[in-house]
């Protein structure tokens, strides 16, 4: 990508270091690999591999990573700067960093004066000699270097002569990049961005070579802001992780970073054709390190561009200037009108076309569809949770309605044992076409059971089914003042690998509740795939 100097930013992806930090979250070899991938798709300049030698995993990482050609990335290793007191040639953690072999290594180290005495527990003048001579022995070795200034902003705050000789120090000393980081998170922007500033002119002023990155984190909720601002302050390097993961509360959201600088402020990033798989490589992210994706995440959550109100709905049609602030498609989302009991004939019409069919304002069948909706609302239905469900409910008010099978019979039961264990088992009698199946699964649940006697008895009609995996399971009780009495609505999520759904269910009984859900998630999944009735 060709671009002007002056608005370039190049985004340096921490997600496999920092953003593994994130209590809950866990990455294999294999797992980091494919992000790996997945980031050059999107056109990361630099991705952060993890720390060479800190554990096995790593390690393994950094052997597995030579089999890998990427386009348009570099992945960098990362380390500290040498240990107080020892030869830097001698340390051992910078012979496992080299011994990686990356172009770029990045190097954290101490600005703040505190850290230094209660951190290393050494001088200010042997840290500065840390960080000068382990920057300086990674150039002699062929390396390139990133500078990480550690806590640079409180270190500035409380003794600015010594932040900027620590970063003076690693600047002389060859490193091309020196990133200030917020890495307790509690700096908000308007004292991010004097900071950054002064800090740029202090480069300027030396002419020092080096160029000026950012790197923050969200203990204060200001991440991304802090990000922008010490970006329009000169920062020409933004760190951050893909949906935000990180330690405590994590990074700066570079699926919010990337938008806001490029499409708001005029800076180039990604060429439109990377950024319009942003959302794609944020669901893709989260389906590898298992966490569910936030569904009202700014760009790329699937609530984004959702409109809800008739009036909304009406008026977006119209323009979609009116309610939605970029286009969605150039950040590779969508358009969703959604359908609850305040939706009018628009949200219908709409999500009817999204759905394929287009029928006329007028049709009656549309109203018949609206009626249904709100009837089985006023029931504790919510749709807007559930498309799936919604469409096959238009699906049969059309007569569209595919019947793949039918649930002719349901036993489950739960067994304790001696040890604390239990055992639940569901038992099912399915009918398909002329064929009556009936079969038995156990499960870690009545729920999980019913699933997989489900999946038994229908493999053999439906090879597919093999591709739909049930991916979560909600509850909520709709009137607990009822008791044990109430009804309760379940949401069932699947997915099939490339995409998700939800369907729902509800009943004063949660296994029919549960079963409803399921039996629809299973029928919208084989619909999707194009099979056949039988």
């Amino acid at each position: 990508m060709t671009s002007n100097p002056a608005t370039r930013i190049y985004l340096y992806d921490t997600t496999l270091r920092d953003g593994a930090q994130r209590e809950g979250l866990s990455l294999s070899v294999e797992d980091k690999l494919r992000i790996v991938l997945k980031l050059d798709e999107l056109g990361v300049p630099f991705i952060e591999g993890g720390w060479p030698g800190a554990n096995p995993k790593d390690g393994e990482f950094f052997e597995r990573l030579r089999e890998l050609r990427l386009k348009h990335s570099t992945v960098t290793a990362f380390c500290s700067t040498r240990r107080p007191g020892i030869a830097v040639h001698t340390d051992p953690v910078l012979g496992e960093v080299l011994r990686a072999g990356t172009e770029w290594i990045t190097v954290f180290g101490k600005s703040w004066d505190l850290h230094v005495h209660e951190g290393l527990r050494t001088s200010l003048e042997e840290n500065l000699a840390m960080i000068a001579q382990t920057v300086t022995y990674l150039r002699t070795q062929g390396r390139r270097v990133i500078y990480d200034c550690e806590h640079w902003f409180d270190g500035f705050t409380k003794n600015p002569e010594y932040a900027l000789a620590t970063l003076q120090a690693a600047a002389v000393a060859g490193a091309e990049w020196v990133v200030l980081c917020d890495t307790n998170g509690g700096m908000l922007p308007h004292q991010i961005e004097p900071i950054a500033e002064a800090t740029r002119s202090f480069i300027t002023a030396l002419g020092l070579s080096c160029g000026l990155g950012i790197h923050t984190h969200n203990d204060s909720e200001t991440a991304v802001a802090n990000t922008l601002v010490a970006v329009r302050a000169g920062a020409r390097m933004v760190h951050g992780t893909i949906n935000g993961y990180g330690e405590r509360c994590g990074n700066a959201n570079l699926c919010s970073v990337i938008p806001n600088l490029q499409l708001k402020m005029g800076y180039d990033l990604l060429v439109p054709e990377q950024l319009a798989r942003l959302t794609e490589t944020s669901l893709f992210v989260s389906e590898v390190v298992n966490l569910a994706p936030n569904d009202h995440a700014a760009y790329v959550g699937t609530s984004a561009f959702a409109h809800k109100g008739g009036i909304h709905v009406s008026a977006v049609q119209r323009n979609p200037q009116t309610y939605e602030h970029i286009v969605p498609e150039s950040v590779g989302n969508c358009r969703r009108i959604v359908i609850s009991d305040q939706a009018g004939l628009s949200n219908v019409v709409q999500k009817l076309a999204d759905f394929g069919f287009h029928l006329d304002r007028q049709d009656p069948r549309l109203r018949e569809v609206l009626h249904r909706l709100k009837q089985l609302e006023a029931e504790g239905y919510q749709f807007e949770a559930a498309e799936a469900s919604f469409e096959l409910l238009v699906r049969e008010c059309l007569a569209e309605r595919r019947v793949y099978f039918v649930l002719e019979g349901l036993y489950t039961s739960c067994q304790t044992f001696p040890d604390g264990s239990m055992r639940s088992e569901a038992t099912v009698r399915v009918r398909v076409g002329d064929a009556l199946q009936h079969t038995a699964a156990d499960g870690n649940g009545p729920v999980s059971a019913l699933d997989a006697a489900l999946r038994k008895a229908l493999l053999g009609f439906y090879p597919e089914v093999a591709r739909l995996h049930l991916t979560d399971y909600k509850v909520r009780i709709l009137d607990g003042a009822q008791g044990t009495s109430a009804l309760t609505r379940v949401l069932v999520e699947f997915s099939n690998g490339q995409e998700r759904w939800t369907t729902i269910g509800v009943s004063p009984n949660i296994i029919e509740a549960s079963c409803r859900a399921v039996i629809e998630g299973l029928e919208y999944g084989l619909n999707r795939s194009g099979v056949k009735q039988p």
